[in-house]
């Protein structure tokens, strides 16, 4: 599996509990534009409609040689599951008031086009400034490490 593009901002924002991949319903100028990596995952969610989930925010740049026949960049995209996970996701985010994040869009062997979605619960602002403090300390830590050897 090939990484197209991945929310850094869920992993800060969001605690993932769980996560699954599934297919994406995509138009032909859409699958062209992914395999580019035209593909920005800022602001991305998924939610649950009519029995059925669908991705809104997911930004596909138009594909410059389908001119006429281009996709609306931010169209909302339905999600491929099967019916038994889509009713156990249902149940969760209603029971526990979970979320359903994209963290990344991948391109299989085949050449498909997965989104991976994520059970995630929201972060407090203690929780994220203890991150950034854990973050910073390695980063010190790795330096003094790096300054050491010489």
């Amino acid at each position: 599996m090939k990484s197209i593009s991945v929310n850094k901002k869920a992993y800060f924002n969001y605690e993932i509990l769980e996560s699954l991949e599934a297919g994406i319903s995509l138009l032909g100028s859409e699958v062209k534009a992914v395999r580019e990596g035209r593909v920005t995952m800022k602001d991305t969610y998924a939610d649950v409609r009519n029995g059925e989930i669908f991705l809104f925010g997911l930004h596909i740049s138009p594909y410059e040689a389908a001119n006429r026949f281009n996709h609306d960049p931010l169209r909302e995209r339905k999600l491929l599951l099967h019916r038994r996970e889509i009713r156990r996701l249902t149940g969760k985010i209603q029971e526990r008031g979970l979320t359903l994040i994209p963290t990344k869009v991948l391109m299989t062997d085949k050449g498909l086009i997965k989104v991976e979605l994520a059970l995630a619960k929201g972060k407090k602002l203690y929780e994220k400034k203890e991150a950034m403090k854990e973050r910073d300390q390695a980063r010190e830590a790795r330096a003094a490490l790096k300054n050491a050897k010489r």
